[in-house]
């Protein structure tokens, strides 16, 4: 009887050793699970306020305002418009058939 309870003694401590590491284990991945998910979610925020970013940088009042401001574009005004015109060259095809 002796060597039964020492053998039910190990067994229910190799049972409670488990338990704790398994417990232990668990938590741990929670914890992780916990921290993705929380990185997950800043990541999603990140990611809306640039397509809110790049949908206010692609307006035309904000690409002109950077036009007049940063680039010192001004806007298009027939007064200081200036027309080249080319003069219309007429085709040079040499005749070919024509040199004998």
């Amino acid at each position: 009887m002796g060597r039964l309870s020492v053998l039910a003694a190990i067994v229910l401590m190799f049972s409670a050793i488990s338990l704790v590491t398994a417990r232990y284990q668990a938590r741990q991945l929670y914890n992780q699970l916990d921290k993705y998910t929380t990185q997950a979610e800043d990541l999603e925020i990140d990611w809306r306020k640039l397509q809110l970013d790049r949908a206010q940088a692609s307006r035309n009042a904000h690409v002109d305002k950077v036009a007049r401001e940063e680039l010192r574009m001004n806007v298009i005004v027939p007064e200081r418009t200036i027309y080249v015109s080319q003069p219309s060259a007429s085709p040079a095809v040499p005749d070919v058939g024509s040199r004998r």
